[in-house]
């Protein structure tokens, strides 16, 4: 069976990027961890809320790589000289990747009571009408 491509059909002109998009965001995996929220805060702006309780500031790095929100999350060994009768509070590092369409800034990022919020806004695209000369040959 062959692999159905938005190059197979022909009034789809340009959408390869779109494609490649749709398969990187595929392979960015379905982990849980952490878990994290989406909402639309008005017509032109997202916020991302994850819970990073037990990080601090600086254990959380948040990067823009080839359109791709990455934030990363690494916790020190804290555990010198305690003895954990149960450890169920996991220190672990994790990694989030959210793929940004074109046109999606990341604003700012604002950590409160064991959430990390990162605020995005996406420009309004301009109405652009244009007309196309017909040449003679």
């Amino acid at each position: 069976m062959s692999k159905l491509t938005l190059g197979s059909y022909p009034h789809m002109l340009g959408f390869e990027q779109l494609e490649r998009l749709l398969e990187r965001s595929a392979k960015s995996g379905n982990e849980g961890y952490p878990p994290y929220n989406i909402e639309q805060t008005s017509d032109h702006s997202y916020r991302i809320t994850l819970a990073v309780a037990g990080f601090a500031e600086e254990d959380l790095s948040i990067t823009v790589e080839d359109r791709q929100l990455v934030i990363r999350g690494r916790q020190g060994d804290d555990s010198d000289g305690r003895v954990f009768l149960h450890r169920g509070i996991a220190s672990r590092q994790f990694q989030r990747m959210f793929v940004l369409a074109d046109g999606v800034e990341v604003g700012e990022a604002l950590m409160e009571n064991g959430l990390l919020h990162v605020d995005l806004t996406r420009a309004r695209p301009e109405t652009v009408v244009q007309t196309i000369n017909i040449r003679k040959g």
